[in-house]
C-alpha cells in the first residue's frame, strides 16, 4: 500500500481560520481572505509561526485521517496560540496586501453619499 504524508497542522489551521474569520466583518476581512492568493499568504504566515505535525496514512484511509484530525490535535493552550497567530496574521497580511486587496475588493460606498442620477 502507498503511504501519503499528511500535514495535520494545515487541516487544523484551515478549520480554525474559518472559525476566526467568521468573527470579522464581511468587508474587508472575509472578502479579502476569500481570494485564494491572499488566503495562501495568510496560511503561510500562520504555518511559519507554529510547529507543524504530520502523519502518514494509507492512500485508501486518507479521508478517515482528515475526519479524525480533531482527535489527534493538541491542548487548549496550543489552540489559543494558533488563534492568536491567526488574528495577528489577518491584520499583518491585510496591511501588507492592501494594494492587492483594493484591486480585488471594491470599497464599500455609503449610498447616502452617492450622487443621484435623477437630478438630470
Amino acid at each position: 500500500m502507498t503511504k501519503t504524508l499528511v500535514n495535520i497542522t494545515l487541516i487544523v489551521v484551515n478549520k480554525e481560520l474559518e472559525t476566526v474569520l467568521e468573527t470579522y466583518p464581511d468587508h474587508p476581512y472575509q472578502e479579502a481572505f476569500a481570494h485564494p492568493d491572499i488566503r495562501q499568504v495568510l496560511i503561510a504566515y500562520i504555518l511559519n509561526r507554529i510547529p507543524n505535525h504530520y502523519i502518514t496514512v494509507d492512500q485508501e484511509d486518507q479521508k478517515e485521517a482528515f475526519t479524525s484530525v480533531n482527535n489527534l490535535w493538541h491542548s487548549l493552550e496550543e489552540n489559543l496560540q494558533i488563534e492568536a497567530i491567526i488574528h495577528q496574521g489577518i491584520e499583518k497580511v491585510l496591511c501588507e496586501q492592501a494594494q492587492e486587496v483594493s484591486r480585488h475588493i471594491p470599497e464599500v460606498v455609503n449610498p447616502s453619499l452617492v450622487a443621484s442620477d435623477w437630478f438630470g
